[in-house]
């Protein structure tokens, strides 16, 4: 794609890549081919829609994923719509009403109560983690502020070896904070504290540890009491450790390879993708499997009109006060400052181009929420494998082509320019 580029976020985790779809003003010159399965077509779609639509259709058909459901609210119109399937192998459509697992998008949850703490006075950015958390290393000089901006250092533990290999041999093991910190502090650091730039899941658990010792509440009490509640949001929330249902209806979610040969990379080898593409791999379902490891850091449940209602207010302004809301937008700092089209990493949430939000990647599950507040534009996309065999993540695919037609719906014609 030679005018739209992805930039990865260099950590393989809940959310491995995170994606920036940044060349607003062009398309992506996805090659348009025909795809089977329930592709709904509403009536009166908007022209963005009808021009995104076939692209979907043919990447979807390209990444072998079996589903996806898209939700855009902009001055150009609204468009709900589902493709494909809820099951692999069969021809059952996917409500757009339907749960799903938003991985990463977690973090921003974690990150809004964490601001929301600090505006009530209960903690300072600046505050050290070992004042909350003991046997953190460099934990006296590891800032709140630092582990949500993943400048802390701290390594990532879903990328351990071992422990994706027991994520293979125990898909259904329960896991503890401790055991997840255990992992992730025991490890040498990437680097001194705000030295860099490096995401890691652990910063978000000691986050989720934080939050439960200031609220005397659980991580997922606190985050329905302070950001879904006040929304009516009944749907979105943080389940309990030991839970690995989808409330119905929810969609079937699959997994290419197994957890050890992705854990540095979302790609498969050129002979398992070979594979792939001639039916002789076929990917895991793992829409019951355990997600406990991901906690605050990536094991939420939502539904694309929720979440898309959370994102206008954390964006927009609601959950936090003026001051503190234009300080977290402000924020945001370059993940790669020699290249002028990554994206950005702010407190608690991610920019790509001119929209705040967040990616996430789970077994199963891919997930693009966005919101771009000076045009009034909310993305979500959902898919029903997190990387495609070739690693490519398709929710985030599909959020760029979306950008890429609202941006070309938005141009004015050249004899309309005054």
């Amino acid at each position: 794609m030679a005018t739209s580029r992805y930039v990865a976020y260099t950590a393989r985790g809940l959310s491995r890549r995170m994606y920036a779809a940044v060349a607003l003003a062009v398309g992506i010159g996805v090659t348009i081919s025909a795809c089977g399965g329930n592709d709904t077509l509403t009536s009166n779609e908007p022209a963005f829609a009808t021009a995104a639509r076939p692209q979907i259709n043919a990447l979807l058909a390209d990444t072998m994923t079996s589903g996806a459901v898209v939700y855009v609210q902009s001055p150009n119109g609204n468009w709900l719509a589902s493709f494909g399937t809820a099951v692999r192998g069969t021809n059952t459509p996917i409500p757009t009403t339907a749960h799903f697992r938003v991985g990463s998008v977690t973090k921003t949850w974690t990150g809004t109560v964490i601001l929301q703490l600090a505006q009530e006075g209960k903690l300072q950015l600046s505050d050290p983690i070992s004042k909350y958390v003991a046997n953190v290393p460099n934990g006296d000089q590891i800032t709140i502020e630092q582990l949500l901006t993943m400048r802390s250092g701290l390594y990532n533990y879903s990328t351990s070896l071992a422990f994706n290999q027991t994520l293979d041999s125990q898909p259904n093991k329960v896991w503890t904070t401790t055991e997840l910190l255990d992992i992730g502090l025991s490890q040498p650091v990437y680097f001194s504290p705000g030295a860099d730039f490096r995401y890691s899941n652990t910063n978000t658990v000691l986050l989720g540890l934080v939050i439960e010792r200031l609220t005397g509440m659980s991580a997922a009490d606190a985050m329905k009491a302070r950001l879904f509640a006040p929304l009516g949001l009944t749907d979105t929330f943080l389940p309990p450790q030991d839970d690995t249902s989808l409330p119905a209806p929810s969609p079937h979610g699959y997994q290419w390879g197994t957890n050890v040969e992705t854990a540095t990379s979302d790609a498969l080898s050129p002979e398992r993708q070979a594979a792939a593409k001639n039916g002789t791999l076929q990917p895991s379902d793992v829409t019951g499997v355990s997600t406990s490891w991901g906690w605050s850091a990536g094991s939420g449940i939502s539904t694309v009109k929720e979440l898309a209602a959370y994102v206008q207010r954390m964006v927009g302004g609601g959950y936090l006060n003026a001051g503190l809301q234009a300080q977290r937008l402000a924020s945001c700092r370059s993940v790669n400052p020699s290249d002028p089209m990554a994206a950005s990493y702010c407190l608690g949430l991610a920019k790509f181009g001119t929209f705040y939000g967040h990616t996430g990647e789970i077994p199963g599950f891919n997930t693009f929420m966005g919101y771009d507040p000076a045009t009034n534009t909310t993305i979500i996309t959902w898919a029903t494998t997190a990387a495609a065999p070739d690693g490519r993540a398709p929710a985030n695919v599909i959020a760029q082509i979306l950008m890429g037609e609202l941006s070309k719906a938005s141009e004015v014609p050249s004899e309309g320019r005054p």
